[in-house]
């Protein structure tokens, strides 16, 4: 039989990590197996469902590279493939269980279930339902209805005995069936719930493996009792670890953004996000500028390989010391077997740092072709780039080398795109470098050399400062630090001599004199004190 496994996201917003990582094992157990993986919708819960929600979540998988056999947008066999379309298909399975006696129709309110259980709270026993309103013929589904009570469907769930199941993960677990309740699986409007439909069509669909969050290891015993009730076989289950909280036991949530702005373990990664955000107009309050869903990774700049790789190490690992690994190597060795049963915790820092491994083997040419977007949003180059722009944003990329962690850090370089005018310039290093006795002086002179400077190329003018330095009799630090304040209008970046090269003869030049006309006249005033 074909391994067939399936993801089935809510669309009730943007895409958390976790559902990601629980995509990605089911996508990688059918690779592995040579099978299928399909994407179906559980919408059943429409007052939750936003219909919006869902095409960031079928952009963002592919994006990963998360692709589907069978589902939205793709088709098959099995269509439709969302839920709230197969509303048929699932009151004929409520039919058959009423009709087996596996299921009934109970017309109690939920105050009067309510009290059922505040009873048993206060005689500190367990609540199990009473079954007092329970239609066990028409005439008694008449008589409750002419009280003017609504019915709903219920499981008949076994008072006795017990359910054994074979996690692929946790191995054995049992569940007393005296511990279930007559769960609802049809609502008195007609729909259905999401225990009722999931079942259903994990058996319609073919599934034969179901991975997924351990959060649903408690629904598992009314979803086999249906399975079983209709005559279904039963898929395998394999419940995944929680990924949580970085150094925490506790589910990492979307919600939770204003505490993780506060982490410290997230810090770096926030500030990072918020810079770019704000460079490209982005709102970094929306729903979308957040951590834990997968669209922040996406508008940052983070390369889908990394994210993938990082993913598939949070609750599985090949060995004890390998963690590089490409997609298809993950395909090749991924199993369940591997998997752990711990919370697997989410690290910022960790991820952050796959980012930079896996950018340090993206060839330049790429890595152009994904920092032109951010350039153009930015709004420093026009929409058509040509052979010398391109060429000109290659060297930048290649001159910040490490520097450029996402394609987003591109931003962190005004300096070779924007027009003189508009540079912007850290008051700090101005005050610092270019407004003391003297300094304008030393740039007037050092710009008639560079002027004359033949070729304009990273190595000569690196050979020609110097022994400019030496024949003036002036530190290094006396020339290279205003000459890069001047040019760039901040006193980091990368190397100095290859920024100068890039910028070429005339930009250098032009803005060695706007700083000298923009900051001399201030050269009086007191530079604050450094730290």
């Amino acid at each position: 039989m074909s391994v067939r496994t399936r993801f089935a996201p809510s669309p009730t917003g943007y895409l958390h990590i976790g559902g990601v990582r629980t995509a990605l094992f089911c996508w990688l157990f059918a690779r592995r197996h040579g099978g299928q993986f399909i994407l179906r919708i559980d919408d059943t819960d429409q007052q939750r469902n936003v219909e919006e929600a869902l095409q960031p979540i079928l952009d963002g998988l592919r994006w990963l590279g998360i692709d589907w056999d069978e589902g939205p947008e793709v088709g098959g066999p099995h269509a439709p493939y969302f839920q709230s379309q197969r509303l048929p298909i699932y009151q004929e399975a409520v039919r058959r269980l009423l009709k087996s006696g596996h299921a009934y129709w109970d017309f109690a309110t939920p105050e009067e279930i309510q009290a059922e259980r505040e009873a048993a709270q206060a005689e500190k026993r367990p609540f199990v339902y009473s079954r007092r309103f329970m239609a066990e013929t028409e005439a008694d589904a008449a008589r409750f209805r002419a009280q003017g009570r609504q019915g709903v469907v219920r499981l008949k769930m076994p008072r006795e005995g017990k359910l054994v199941i074979n996690d692929l993960i946790r191995g054995p677990v049992e569940f007393e069936w005296s511990q279930e309740q007559d769960h609802v699986i049809q609502r008195s409007d007609g729909t259905v719930l999401y225990h009722l439909a999931s079942a259903v069509d994990d058996h319609e669909f073919g599934i034969t493996h179901v991975i997924r969050a351990e959060e649903h290891l408690s629904n598992t015993p009314r979803q086999v009792f249906i399975l079983q009730s209709l005559g279904y076989e039963a898929p395998q289950f394999a419940h995944l670890p929680v990924v949580a909280e970085p150094g925490s036991k506790v589910k990492l949530s979307k919600r939770k953004l204003d505490k993780y702005l506060k982490n410290r373990d997230f810090a770096e990664l926030m500030e990072l996000g918020q810079k770019i955000a704000q460079k490209i107009g982005h709102a970094a309050s929306s729903e979308l500028f957040n951590p834990v869903i997968v669209d922040f990774y996406k508008v940052v700049g983070f390369l889908p390989d990394a994210i993938v790789n990082y993913l598939a190490l949070l609750g599985w690992s090949l060995d004890d010391k390998t963690e590089h690994f490409t997609r298809e190597e993950l395909v090749r060795v991924f199993s369940l077997d591997r998997v752990n049963k711990a919370p697997a915790s989410f690290d910022p820092k960790k991820l952050l740092a796959f980012q930079q491994r896996h950018m340090r083997e993206v060839p330049i040419s790429q890595k152009v072709e994904m920092v032109i977007p951010y350039l153009r949003r930015a709004g420093w180059i026009p929409g058509e780039v040509s052979a010398d722009l391109r060429g000109k944003i290659a060297r930048v990329v290649e001159a910040a080398g490490d520097r450029l962690r996402v394609a987003g850090e591109i931003l962190n370089y005004p300096e070779f795109f924007v027009a003189d005018e508009d540079l912007p310039y850290d008051e700090k290093d101005v005050a610092k470098r270019l407004q003391q006795p003297g300094v304008a002086e030393i740039l007037q002179r050092l710009e008639g050399v560079l002027r004359e400077a033949e070729p304009f190329t990273a190595s000569h003018l690196e050979t020609l400062i110097h022994q400019w330095t030496e024949r003036e009799q002036l530190s290094l630090g006396q020339v290279v630090h205003p000459l890069r304040v001047a040019v760039t209008g901040r006193s980091v970046g990368f190397g100095l001599f290859d920024t100068l090269a890039i910028l070429g003869r005339d930009t250098v030049c032009r803005r060695l004199q706007l700083a000298r006309e923009k900051f001399a006249a201030s050269a009086a005033k007191p530079a604050p004190e450094s730290a």
